[in-house]
Order: structure tokens, then C-alpha cells, then sequence
């Protein structure tokens, strides 16, 4: 997985998407990507910096939940996703992947 894709991907979604109001962080271990809703946009980089809602998962689930290959719910349950933080913003997440 090349983090500048995903990063430019989500960036592409992110802009056609409302703000989300707060912050959200996708860790995949070493890399991670960071979406800044709190302003009129949301922006997305790779600052590893303490967010509202933290989601960890690994690259592969990533790619798999982005592609709509995996239910969220079951992966979650499963614990192939692993959410920290608040929950609303976590439900978020379907208007930028």
C-alpha cells in the first residue's frame, strides 16, 4: 500500500464531503493518515497527532473496507477494526472512503 495514494484518495473524496466537524486518524502500525474536519474542509495529511477517533487496522483491511470487500460492522466485530475515541465520528468515515 503506498500511504500517498491512500492519502490523495481520501483527499479526493474528503473535498466533495462536508466537514466532519472533528478529527479522525487511520493508524496501519508505522503509517498513518490524519483527516482534519474541524475548519469549512476536511484535510487530510500524515501527522500522527491525537484525534477525536482513532481507527487501527491493517493496510490489507484498509484496502479491503475502501473497495467495499469487507463489512465494517463484522470486521469491527471480529476485531480486524479496532476503534478508540468517539463513535460518531467513526461513523463518518463512509463519506470520505
Amino acid at each position: 500500500m503506498d500511504i500517498q495514494s491512500v492519502v490523495d484518495g481520501i483527499q479526493q473524496r474528503a473535498d466533495g464531503a462536508n466537514a466532519i466537524g472533528s478529527t479522525l486518524k487511520f493508524d496501519f502500525g508505522d503509517e498513518k493518515v490524519y483527516i482534519d474536519g474541524t475548519g469549512e474542509k476536511n484535510i487530510v495529511s500524515v501527522d500522527d497527532k491525537d484525534a477525536d477517533c482513532t481507527i487501527t487496522m491493517t493496510p490489507e483491511n484498509f484496502m479491503k473496507l475502501a473497495k467495499g470487500d469487507i463489512n465494517p460492522m463484522m470486521a469491527l466485530m471480529s476485531g480486524k477494526i479496532k476503534i478508540s475515541g468517539d463513535m460518531g465520528v467513526a461513523m463518518k468515515i463512509q463519506s470520505l472512503i
